[in-house]
């Protein structure tokens, strides 16, 4: 069955919550906030796939998205997978990792699995408040009650180099997470992730993959540039941008939903 979001079964009525202002984790200087779904809501995957069309993210089992009152860096991104565009330089990436291979289970943690995320928040979050996750932190951030959750390794021969948690979707997959060893960085296995992500979404004949949030300057999210065409969450609707050369106009206006 396709999703339609702008179906009226989708049109649900939920209780929202604002959090009071809190650190913000890509601007020091700046107070943030969070819009979020109330905890004792009985989401599922179809209300989720609404919530996230509407630029929602998922945290566990908790649906939230920014919602700041002076800041709209956040901008929610996905890629259509059938107009996807594989450039020279992501062909490399991809001809670079196909010594790996690539198994898919549901969530649960395990001794490797927990090691290999702990490496990679305190190499990658070391000053954040994700640093030195427990194991309770583990599921609790990338596993929830409700979805229809994998999780993706990817090893080379029979080392763990990466696991990629992914939403299966009615219409699309959405990116929760992806941790990987940091030794292996020349890799560019966040990039491979997300090329294997849009493979498997065109292979289940899917519109969609759902990419999370790009805030335009962060480092750490400049390798999501590299895909195209992208579409952004803005003024309520998708529209397609390219992240690699911002436009101005569009820019001006970041408040979305």
């Amino acid at each position: 069955m396709n999703f339609d979001p702008s179906s009226s079964d989708d049109l649900l009525r939920l209780t929202l919550y604002l959090t009071p202002d809190h650190e913000c984790g890509y601007f020091k200087d700046r107070p943030a906030a969070t819009l979020y779904v109330d905890p004792d809501y009985e989401m599922n995957m179809r209300t989720y796939q609404f919530l996230l069309y509407q630029g929602f993210r998922r945290s566990g089992d908790q649906v939230y998205r920014p919602y700041c009152r002076d800041c709209h860096e956040c901008i929610p991104i996905r890629l259509p997978v059938e107009k996807f565009k594989l450039s020279k330089s992501l062909r490399r990436v991809w001809k670079k990792n196909q010594d790996l291979t690539v198994t898919a289970s549901p969530p649960s943690i395990t001794q490797e699995r927990f090691e290999l995320y702990q490496n990679y928040i305190n190499n990658r979050h070391e000053d954040g408040p994700m640093a030195n996750p427990t194991p309770d932190d583990f599921l609790s951030f990338l596993d929830c009650s409700w979805g229809k959750t994998q999780f993706v390794e990817f090893r080379l021969d029979t080392k763990l180099l990466m696991v990629a948690v992914i939403d299966c979707l009615e219409d699309g997959l959405s990116a929760v997470y992806t941790f990987f060893d940091p030794a292996f960085s020349s890799r560019s296995l966040g990039t491979y992730a997300i090329l294997w992500e849009v493979k498997e979404a065109q292979s289940l004949g899917n519109k969609w993959l759902y990419l999370g949030y790009w805030v335009e300057g962060c480092k750490k999210m400049r390798y999501k540039s590299r895909f195209k065409p992208m579409q952004i969450y803005q003024e309520r609707k998708w529209v397609e941008y390219d992240l690699a050369v911002p436009d101005i106009a569009v820019l001006k206006a970041k408040k979305f939903g």
